[in-house]
């Protein structure tokens, strides 16, 4: 597909056609990068695990989970 630059400021932009990015799964953000003389366009893939622990607050934690102490686990009678 060939296609124009186009002036916004002082850079110059490309128009994308929804179907090109949908078909990468592009929806609001890409990292952008040059490679051997060419520009690369990915979509921004965020870490499974990333912002887990916002709005985390462990003096909300359950009291059986937050009392639970060495003295407690003791006295449960182990086998060995």
């Amino acid at each position: 597909m060939i296609t124009s630059l186009r002036k916004i400021g002082n850079s110059r932009g490309v128009l994308i056609p929804a179907a090109l990015l949908a078909s990468c799964d592009i929806e609001s953000q890409v990292e952008m990068r040059v490679e051997n003389n060419r520009i690369i366009i990915e979509p921004v893939v965020t870490a499974l695990r990333q912002d887990w622990f916002n709005g985390y607050n462990p003096a909300n934690d359950t009291p059986a989970l937050a009392d639970l102490t060495e003295a407690a686990i003791e006295q449960d009678d182990w086998q060995w």
